[in-house]
């Protein structure tokens, strides 16, 4: 039996009093699509903030590809092959496109191949060529649209040359053009096999990209499966449309 990439098991997180996240188990499998839902508050961000080391976890465990994630910080995670997107892109304003994606290929990926700053820069123009922003390697972020934006959010996340991908609303905001446009991009990275975990509130685009869904409800996993079965349980339609 094949082991999987990702596996969580009894995962939570207080805050003081407040229970964030309650024994959340997840398993995730290599190239697989996993979709991540819930209403606003129900723990989907600090589950990926668990994963990703920017919050430490209080109970339970994250093995990543064999390897027990506890206890490592987020720059090591990324080394390890975990990396993200955020809701809200925060590039280097005063740097370049190129600039700001050739970053993140000299912390992780040249620690990882020893690639050198010419194929590092092959790399970088390779990433935004990807994303269809090679016409802009030498514009500032502040001359990109939003839809630009998230592309280019989407280049940095890649740049650490990633085995899963932690995509955090990567639409939000965006029209009904566009999210196609980043769905067809994600999908792409799927098929050169880069596992992805999509957390996102547009149903349509969750429905058309996730092999699974799942979804969090104040802190706990309510349902794990198939999205046309997990959509059609009682207590996910409560929990968005109220019981």
């Amino acid at each position: 039996m094949t082991e999987p990439l990702l596996q969580v098991k009894g995962l939570g997180k207080r805050f003081g009093g407040f229970v964030a996240l309650s024994e959340v188990d997840l398993t995730v499998n290599n190239g697989e699509r996993v979709g991540l839902i819930g209403p606003n508050g129900s723990g989907k961000s600090t589950f990926v903030n668990c994963l990703c080391g920017s919050l430490r976890n209080d109970q339970g465990d994250v093995t990543f590809a064999g390897h027990r994630m506890n206890g490592l910080s987020a720059h090591q995670r990324i080394r390890r092959g975990i990396a993200r997107s955020f809701q809200l892109p925060r590039p280097f304003g005063t740097m370049t496109l190129a600039e700001n994606v050739l970053i993140p290929i000299l912390y992780a990926a040249e620690s990882k191949h020893h690639i050198g700053s010419t194929r590092a820069r092959g790399r970088c123009l390779d990433l935004l060529q990807m994303v269809g922003l090679h016409a802009k390697a030498d514009a500032k972020p502040a001359e990109l649209t939003q839809i630009e934006m998230r592309k280019l959010e989407l280049a940095r996340a890649l740049a650490s040359e990633p085995r899963l991908l932690i995509a955090d609303e990567a639409m939000a905001g965006l029209t009904h053009r566009e999210v196609d446009d980043i769905l067809a991009l994600l999908m792409t990275l799927n098929s050169q096999g880069v596992t992805i975990i999509m957390i996102e509130h547009i149903m349509r685009a969750v429905l058309s990209f996730s092999q699974r869904l799942v979804v969090l409800v104040a802190g706990r996993k309510i349902a794990d499966g198939a999205p046309e079965d997990v959509i059609r349980q009682p207590d996910v339609v409560a929990a968005y449309l109220g019981s």
